[in-house]
């Protein structure tokens, strides 16, 4: 797999809100900042935190776009990029979108997320 084919499998798992999807595409060292601020360090507050927001938000569409790369190596990369979800939280229709800066490893012979800082768009 290609960073920019983590990419789009990345997003793919996301979509299926199923943590086994996901946890095959994460580092054993993963932090992820949220666009709300909050920092979570290490793969099970990660799990944690991603199911929390699954179980928050039903229905949900996430998608990634407007990536532009920083750099790729043969053991890291580092891109930007853009974010849009819609779903369904308390029975309302809800969408968000922010931008984000990720880096990836190659760990284990396969590309994993090592950390993603998402953060609101200005406006």
């Amino acid at each position: 797999m290609k960073p920019e084919e983590f990419i789009k499998a990345y997003e793919i798992a996301l979509g299926t809100q199923n943590w086994k999807n996901i946890e095959p595409l994460i580092s054993k060292s993963i932090s992820v900042t949220f666009s709300n601020g909050t920092v979570h360090f290490g793969k099970n507050n990660v799990k944690t935190a991603f199911e929390n927001n699954f179980s928050k938000i039903k229905n949900e569409e996430y998608k990634i776009d407007n990536v532009r790369w920083l750099s790729r190596e043969e053991n890291f990369a580092v891109f930007l990029f853009d974010f849009f979800w819609t779903g369904i939280v308390n029975n309302k229709s809800v969408s968000g979108n922010g931008i984000g800066t990720s880096v990836l490893i190659n760990e284990d012979d396969k590309w994993k997320l090592l950390t993603e800082h998402l953060g609101k768009k200005s406006d």
